[in-house]
């Protein structure tokens, strides 16, 4: 909730305004009504009654070797969903879901192995960063967690209501003050949705999957592509940097033997030049049920290379916790498959 949410709740209570802050305040450090010391008693047990403070709950946390932190998380309906926690030398990265799994059905991605249960609530993806910025001993006012990517399990661009009410609410000033430059959405391309966030005067991070310089590759490995082509991605992402200013980031996990030739290379830096793009190449975190492999790692930095010299900015991404299940979905699905299946 906002802030202006809490003190209608407030008033329609009959207590005085200053509660609202005060409950505000206990609610963004991640505090729950029992916690709340300085607000009566009473008061607690009438907000408890209807509504809760976070609805998401660490279940489980595994730590990296490299110190990479993977959360497992329940929600009050008993849905499972998982984030990740990432420490660089400029602070936190916390990578949250925005859906319990995905509809979208990526060839290479073990999010939506068990298809789409449901959309998130802005404050079940809030909740998220709550529990962590508590978990990692965060103050509101000495936060942790600098920057959020919205790339965990589903399409964030499939939940617009409820994501860009987090973006709003994360945002503002009296929350965790997070500007939206340090704010990165990843889709897989959906061209109305992103033309809506541009016009709608967001400026975050766009991330776009994109993973083919053609129709005919990415086709195979991404379903949503029947639908909207590289053509009409393409002419959304341009829509969105001329409105906002922001450069492009394409995300591309190269596979053995499918989109990682000379070929590729060269028609991938065809379609990206005109307009000031960025691509981040990833090194496929194989996925056992998808059955696909990623490329060698000397072919990862070739493929880098050859962008480089046809004038694509281009760089291959850092991995982190590869020891501890690293790509999406991989730890939900394992603790579905241990305890339900």
């Amino acid at each position: 909730m906002s802030y202006q949410e809490i003190e209608n709740i407030v008033n329609e209570l009959n207590q005085p305004k200053f509660r609202a802050k005060q409950i505000f305040d206990f609610a963004f450090k991640g505090y729950n009504f029992d916690e709340m010391s300085n607000i009566p008693i009473t008061l607690r047990k009438q907000l408890s009654v209807k509504y809760c403070v976070n609805p998401v709950e660490i279940i489980q946390k595994i730590v990296s070797k490299d110190g990479t932190i993977k959360y497992l998380y329940k929600l009050i309906d008993g849905n499972i969903i998982e984030g990740v926690l990432m420490h660089y030398k400029y602070g936190y990265t916390i990578c949250v879901s925005s859906q319990v799994g995905c509809r979208m059905g990526c060839k290479f991605c073990a999010s939506g192995l068990n298809g789409l249960v449901r959309n998130l609530s802005c404050g079940e993806i809030m909740g998220q960063v709550l529990c962590v910025n508590r978990d990692i001993k965060s103050e509101i006012n000495k936060r942790k967690i600098n920057n959020i990517v919205l790339m965990g399990s589903g399409e964030p661009l499939d939940n617009y209501d409820e994501v860009t009410k987090f973006i709003r609410l994360i945002n503002q000033e009296y929350s965790l003050n997070i500007s939206q430059r340090n704010i990165s959405i990843s889709t897989c391309g959906l061209p109305d949705k992103i033309k809506k966030l541009a016009d709608d005067e967001f400026t975050v991070t766009l991330t776009i999957s994109l993973h083919a310089p053609n129709d005919e590759i990415r086709n195979k490995i991404m379903p949503i592509n029947t639908k909207f082509g590289v053509n009409e991605i393409l002419d959304s992402a341009k829509y969105y940097f001329n409105k906002t200013g922001r450069r492009i980031v394409f995300e591309y996990s190269l596979i053995k033997n499918l989109n990682d030739t000379d070929f590729c290379a060269k028609k991938l830096s065809q379609i990206l030049k005109g307009f000031p793009v960025h691509v981040n190449l990833i090194n496929l975190n194989s996925v056992k049920e998808r059955g696909m492999i990623g490329t060698e790692k000397s072919k990862v930095y070739a493929f880098k290379e050859k962008l480089a010299h046809m004038g694509i900015s281009a760089t291959v991404r850092r991995t982190m916790g590869n020891d501890i299940e690293g790509a999406c979905g991989q730890l939900r699905n394992k603790f579905l498959s241990e305890n339900i299946g």
